[in-house]
């Protein structure tokens, strides 16, 4: 990919960045809208799979001291750590923490029984009587749209949850393969949310940025970026460094830039990029790009597309039922 050809591509990208209306005052992080909701939300978001590996108590202080840094978009799901991520997230969010925050957790349940029984199990371990966003968690099969959204299916218990007041705003996951997403997107559900690996190398295979994020702009859709990292896998193919990864997803016309956590440092090197982001230009890009390329190419890198090993749905099926 030549610079002639992202130039288009990245003013394009800056032009919706600022329908975003991405906003960050010295010292303080910046924020972003989330697609059509009318909701800002900070542009930094907390990844809960990552609260399981600290101990319990350093998984609490990781959440408090992200929100006292301005990051207050928290991501969880129902399966993560076998509920644990939730559980701490919940002692975290106690004290007041709560109302400062987005609060979005997922589901994995595709028929209607399993997504009432989940929706309010992580309620009660989140200990909070709705959350902001709920999302369908890992769309990875191309069967998922109609099962979850047909007769029966997982939509009838969240639409009622909605209704009940225990959810807001209603999106869905996955990592697997970009036609996967637009069949969801397209299926005729008015979603607010989507989140989606967008990283350097995902722009070069299977790619989400190029196939899916254009899509959910148009229809008005929040987008949510994952792996920015690769789930750490980028930074093994020695081409990349950390801070180029999460300044490139960062730099495309997203939402948030959801990211993982397991440390303080890691908070506040975050809380940073939040607070002194700039977008990177049409030429950074370009080098970045290229560097990548050929190991962006195999795949190899972006195992969550190409392997199984991140398919917990297809490894626990009964999460489904």
């Amino acid at each position: 990919m030549t610079q002639e050809t992202l130039a288009p591509l990245f003013a394009q990208y800056a032009a919706q960045l600022t329908t975003l209306q991405p906003i960050a005052h010295p010292g303080a992080m910046m924020s972003r809208l989330l697609g059509t909701t009318g909701e800002r939300v900070s542009a930094i978001g907390l990844g809960g799979f990552h609260l399981g590996f600290p101990s319990s108590g350093d998984a609490i202080r990781i959440v408090r001291t992200a929100i006292d840094e301005g990051i207050t978009f928290m991501d969880n799901c129902w399966d993560y750590n076998d509920g644990e991520s939730e559980r701490r997230m919940g002692e975290a969010l106690r004290d007041g923490y709560r109302d400062k925050v987005f609060l979005m957790t997922k589901i994995d349940g595709h028929t209607k029984a399993a997504a009432a029984r989940q929706i309010d199990e992580s309620l009660q371990r989140l200990r909070t009587d709705h959350v902001d966003l709920l999302q369908f968690h890992e769309i990875i099969r191309m069967s998922d749209p109609q099962r979850i959204l047909g007769l029966g299916g997982a939509i009838e218990a969240v639409l009622e949850a909605r209704q009940a007041g225990k959810v807001r705003y209603v999106g869905f996951t996955g990592h697997k393969h970009p036609d996967m997403h637009l069949n969801m997107l397209r299926a005729g559900f008015p979603f607010d949310a989507v989140q989606m690996p967008l990283n350097v190398m995902d722009a070069q295979f299977r790619s989400f940025e190029r196939a899916v994020l254009p899509v959910a702009h148009e229809l008005g859709v929040g987008v949510l970026g994952m792996k920015a990292l690769g789930a750490g896998f980028l930074l093994k193919s020695g081409v990349v460094e950390p801070l180029e990864c999460l300044r490139y997803t960062l730099s495309l016309p997203i939402s948030v830039l959801i990211t993982g956590f397991e440390s303080l440092r890691d908070v506040h090197q975050a809380a940073q990029l939040g607070r002194n982001f700039t977008p990177m230009s049409v030429e950074e890009a370009a080098g970045l790009l290229a560097r990548a390329r050929d190991a962006a190419l195999s795949g190899a890198y972006e195992p969550f597309k190409t392997t199984g090993d991140f398919d917990g749905t297809d490894q626990n099926p009964q999460w489904l039922e």
